[in-house]
């Protein structure tokens, strides 16, 4: 559908509560269009460079002064915005039931910060986040881009993205969850659930292309394994895009963390494999 048949449909609409929803949404859209051309623009400049032209000669060819090619560079988002799609992207985290009388819903506090960190890393590469709430019996994932953060213990999501990955999985056994190399049978557990336990967890990274989005799928053993994963890309995002680019793959990183929960260090124990 063209941007004048997305207008029309909008203008068209009777209902006026729906036309200002559809109107926000349409132009939320756009907004993150817009920065995605600013960096596919700043790329292609940074190439034309790197081919043998000066900033003069890119200019002139573009029609734009030298003044604004330095402009493009320095305020255009980074390469590795792409990681995570055009955008708005959701951040989905567990609302998870209680287990007293009530069954009173929360969002474990792990997950909480998961999510905000998430959401801070997205802002600051133009990306828009919405935060929203994965329900227990939640299988598929949300329309458009997104960061899944749901293991397959939380909800049926976390199986139908572990599903499709050829590399790796989640598993329980002997009452302990683990990540396992499905060509190998190799098994990693988390370092908190050890019999001498150590403030250190693992997290599952997958990032899947489905239809025309990216949906990235994150998943602690415990949740505080997930947050781990959100600081392994808030420091290496640059270096990850770099090594894998717009593919499909999995990796498992480890990430040691505080009494409360802060995160102090994370790093890769299992390097990307695509698929």
């Amino acid at each position: 559908m063209s941007w004048r048949d997305e207008l029309s449909g909008i203008r068209d609409d009777q209902d006026p509560i729906r036309r200002a929803r559809r109107a926000g949404e349409l132009g939320d859209a756009y907004r993150q269009r817009q920065h995605e051309l600013a960096r596919l623009r700043r790329i292609a400049i940074d190439e034309a460079r790197a081919q043998g032209m000066s900033y003069t000669e890119i200019a002139a060819a573009c029609g734009v002064s030298k003044g604004r090619i330095t402009q493009i560079r320095t305020t255009a988002p980074p390469t590795e915005r792409a990681f995570f799609g055009v955008g708005p992207v959701v951040v989905g985290v567990p609302l998870r039931f209680g287990e007293d009388d009530r069954k009173r819903t929360y969002i474990d506090a792990a997950d909480a910060n998961a999510q905000r960190a998430a959401e801070g890393l997205l802002a600051d590469l133009s990306l828009q986040a919405t935060g929203r709430s994965i329900l227990p019996d939640r299988a598929e994932p949300f329309d458009g881009d997104a960061v899944v953060i749901c293991g397959p213990k939380s909800a049926p999501i976390g199986t139908t993205l572990l599903a499709r990955d050829p590399h790796l999985d989640m598993t329980k056994s002997g009452n302990r969850w683990w990540i396992v190399n499905r060509d190998t049978g190799d098994k990693l557990g988390s370092p908190r659930n050890d019999p001498t336990p150590t403030a250190s967890d693992l997290g599952y990274l997958a990032r899947h292309l489905i239809d025309d989005r990216v949906v990235i799928h994150i998943a602690g053993i415990t949740a505080y394994g997930s947050h781990g994963v959100v600081h392994y890309l808030a420091h290496n995002l640059p270096e990850l895009w770099s090594s894998t680019g717009d593919t499909q793959f999995s990796m498992v990183v480890r990430s040691d963390h505080t009494e409360d929960g802060a995160i102090t260090a994370s790093a890769q124990v299992v390097s990307p494999v695509r698929w």
